[in-house]
């Protein structure tokens, strides 16, 4: 159950070594599908997200989404892909996401920028050289901001990741070879522990998104403990309703079998929080 997180930066041919990579191993790529699979889950064009995604999009396009439930629902997404396994995930803060998680590799693909420039150049068959720069530098900061927002993390921090390749002196073939080589090592073998934790990543994000997508429990602060499929509540709930609703929603996730509610209610205008027996 092989798999490979990868970073998707614009023209620097990480998409030609992610295919290599999944060529190789007879994984599949998933690039674009997670922002399509979101966006129609937050009824949005699928271009919106592409564009917002660039650094393209208009203010008044950006206020049909909301950065913080995208990340949400991408992250849910890209750790359920990570479970069922085979995959290569290209972009969408997977490096990040799965940094933690032992058996699997995070590798940046970068290049030097004039390079980047020439591509894109020739891939738009065009040649005015200023329009490609700014298009690496809108996307580049675009990206560099959003990495530094959801994971407080520079994009550019090599100790990010498990391997940093250079497409301006590596060939893509060569990148390939590397990446396969590396998930054969023993250090990237999974392991009871780190299929484990994954599983329980993946538990985390599903039900952080159901909460969400609850109108009754959107502004809930809970923070779950979770024991394989049991998962124990603990944080501050504004209400009885909402206290016994966020368990209600949560024991409907997908893998969840047990929920142990520990949430406390706040009574407003006093002192006291009440608990389970109130």
């Amino acid at each position: 159950m092989t798999v490979i997180a990868m970073t998707q930066e614009m023209a620097t041919l990480g998409s030609d070594v992610a295919q290599g990579v999944a060529a190789a191993l007879g994984l599949r790529v998933v690039q674009h599908e997670v922002g399509d699979t979101v966006a129609e889950r937050m009824q949005v064009k699928h271009s919106l997200i592409r564009r917002m995604r660039e650094g393209r999009a208009g203010w008044i396009e950006k206020r049909a989404v909301d950065p913080d439930v995208f990340a949400v629902y991408a992250a849910e997404e890209v750790l359920d892909l990570a479970l069922d396994g085979n995959v290569v995930i290209s972009g969408w803060g997977a490096t990040y996401l799965l940094a933690e998680v032992s058996h699997i590799p995070c590798i940046r693909v970068c290049a030097p920028r004039d390079a980047r420039v020439t591509w894109l150049m020739e891939h738009l068959d065009s040649d005015e050289r200023d329009l490609a720069e700014e298009e690496i530098e809108r996307s580049d900061n675009a990206h560099a901001a959003r990495i530094q927002h959801r994971f407080g993390v520079a994009l550019a921090d090599s100790l990010n990741y498990d391997l940093v390749l250079n497409t301006g002196r590596v060939s893509v073939a060569s990148c390939v070879e590397q990446i396969v080589t590396l998930t054969r090592r023993p250090e990237f073998q999974p392991t009871p522990a780190s299929t484990a934790y994954l599983r329980a990543l993946a538990l985390r994000a599903r039900i952080r998104a159901a909460l969400l997508a609850n109108p009754d429990t959107v502004d809930a602060n809970i923070t779950t403990d979770i024991h394989g499929s049991d998962v124990t509540l603990r944080g501050m709930a504004a209400s009885h309703k909402e206290r016994e609703r966020a368990a209600e929603v949560i024991g409907g996730v997908e893998g969840v079998t047990s929920v142990d509610n520990q949430l406390r209610v706040i009574e407003f205008g006093t002192n006291r929080f009440t608990g389970s027996k109130h």
